[in-house]
C-alpha cells in the first residue's frame, strides 16, 4: 500500500483512540514497568475477564517485584492456580529473580535487556518499553497480525518466518514514534473491540474506506495460517484414596504438563476405560498393591483443553481401610489442608463440587 494509505492507518487509529476508545482495564495507562510485565505475563494466552482479578491478586500480594522474587514457588503457584500455562508462572518467578538479583530490583530500561528477561518475547518487550520508558518499539501480537493482515490485504501467512518478518516490518513503519504507547494500546484494542476474530464491527470501522479485505470482501479470510494444530487426547483417571480425612498427593516433577504443581494418585490410559477395567488394570494393582478399600464411586468426565492437549480426567474415590500404606512419591494430607497447595485447573475444577472441598482465592 502506497505511504498515503500507512499514514491514513496510524492517523484515524490514533484519532479513534483518543475520541472513540473507552476499553478500560486496571493496568491501562500504567507507567510502572513491573506492573506492565505482570499484566502481560498474566494475559498471555488468557482473555482479559480471566486474567483480571488474577493480576490484582498478584498487585495485592506482591506490590513489587522484589516482593515476587522473594515469595516461595509454591505460594506463587498458589496465587496462580486456574489460570494454567504453569510455564509463564515459572518463567515469571525465573525473571522477577534475575531483576531482583542483578538489577537491584530495578527492571531494566532498555528493550533488549526487557527482551533478555526469562519468558519475555519480542511482543512484551514492545509493550514494557513503550508502555513505561515510551521507546519506539512496536507490539506485534495476534490483534496486530489481523488488524494488518485484512487492512492491508496480506496474503502470507503469518505462521511462517517470511509473514513474521513481513508484519515486523510494517508494525514499525506504522508506529508513530512521537507516541508509541498510545499508538501500541490504540492497535491492540483496535483488535479486540472493532477488528475481531469473529464478527467484526466493519460498519462502524473509521478504516473500513481504505481496508482491502473489507472492500474485497475478504474480512473472515484473513489473516492466514498455514498449520493446522494436531490435537492429542489424554485421560487421566486420579485415584482419590482417603484414610482417615487424609487423602495422598504428589507433585509432578516430569517435564511434562503442569510440572510442580499437584495431583492425586494417577493413572493414564490410552483410551476410556469403566471403573471396573480401572480398577483390574496392571496400572492399578501396582500403584496400590494390596491396600484394602470401599469405593465411593467414579465422578463424571472433566475436559480442559490445553494448547496441543486435550486432558479428559475422571475422580474415582477410594475410602482405605486399616493402616495408611507408605506409598512412594506420595504425601498424606489433611482434607482440610488441600487449599495450601497449587493444583491443575482440572483438579481444582473437580474439588470445587465434591465433598473434599476446595476454597480458591
Amino acid at each position: 500500500m502506497k505511504r498515503a494509505g500507512k499514514a491514513f492507518f496510524t492517523e484515524n487509529l490514533l484519532i479513534w483512540n483518543s475520541e472513540i476508545n473507552t476499553r478500560n482495564m486496571p493496568w491501562k495507562g500504567e507507567k510502572d514497568p513491573y506492573r506492565i510485565w505482570l499484566s502481560e505475563i498474566i494475559l498471555q494466552q488468557t482473555r482479559v475477564e480471566q486474567g483480571w482479578p488474577y493480576y490484582e491478586r498478584f498487585i495485592k500480594a506482591y506490590p513489587t517485584v522484589n516482593h515476587l522474587a522473594r515469595a516461595s514457588d509454591d505460594e506463587v503457584f498458589r496465587h496462580w492456580q486456574g489460570l494454567g500455562y504453569y510455564n509463564r508462572c515459572r518463567n515469571m518467578l525465573a525473571a522477577a529473580r534475575t531483576i531482583s538479583k542483578d538489577y537491584q530490583g530495578q527492571f531494566p530500561h532498555t528493550y533488549e535487556s526487557i527482551l533478555a528477561l526469562k519468558g519475555v518475547g519480542a511482543y512484551t518487550a514492545a509493550a514494557i518499553a513503550s508502555f513505561a520508558y515510551g521507546l519506539p518499539h512496536a507490539v506485534v501480537d495476534g490483534n496486530v497480525y489481523r488488524v494488518l493482515a485484512r487492512y492491508f490485504g496480506i496474503q502470507t501467512p503469518t505462521d511462517t518466518t517470511e509473514g513474521k518478518k513481513e508484519f515486523t516490518l510494517l508494525a514499525g513503519e506504522l508506529l508513530d514514534k512521537t507516541q508509541s504507547a498510545a499508538y501500541n494500546q490504540a492497535i491492540m484494542d483496535f483488535g479486540a473491540v472493532v477488528c475481531k476474530p469473529q464478527q467484526p464491527a466493519c460498519s462502524s470501522c473509521p478504516l473500513s474506506t481504505q481496508c482491502l479485505a473489507y472492500q474485497t470482501g475478504r474480512v473472515e479470510q484473513l489473516p492466514l495460517k498455514t498449520k493446522k494444530i494436531m490435537i492429542r487426547q489424554r485421560f487421566f483417571y486420579y485415584i482419590i484414596l482417603i484414610y482417615n480425612k487424609q487423602v495422598y498427593i504428589r507433585k509432578r516433577k516430569e517435564k511434562d504438563i503442569w510440572q510442580n504443581l499437584h495431583e492425586f494418585i494417577l493413572l493414564e490410559q490410552p483410551c476410556p476405560v469403566t471403573q471396573a477395567e480401572l480398577l483390574a488394570s496392571e496400572g492399578y494393582r501396582a500403584a496400590l498393591p494390596g491396600v484394602s478399600f470401599k469405593v465411593e464411586g467414579l465422578s463424571a468426565p472433566y475436559k480442559q483443553q490445553l494448547t496441543h492437549q486435550t486432558i479428559i480426567a475422571q475422580f474415582l474415590t477410594l475410602r482405605g481401610k486399616g493402616r495408611a500404606p507408605a506409598l512412594e512419591g506420595y504425601q498424606l494430607v489433611p482434607q482440610s489442608m488441600l487449599n495450601d497447595y497449587a493444583f491443575p485447573k482440572t483438579i481444582t475444577s473437580y474439588l470445587e463440587k465434591s465433598a473434599l472441598g476446595l476454597t480458591l482465592f
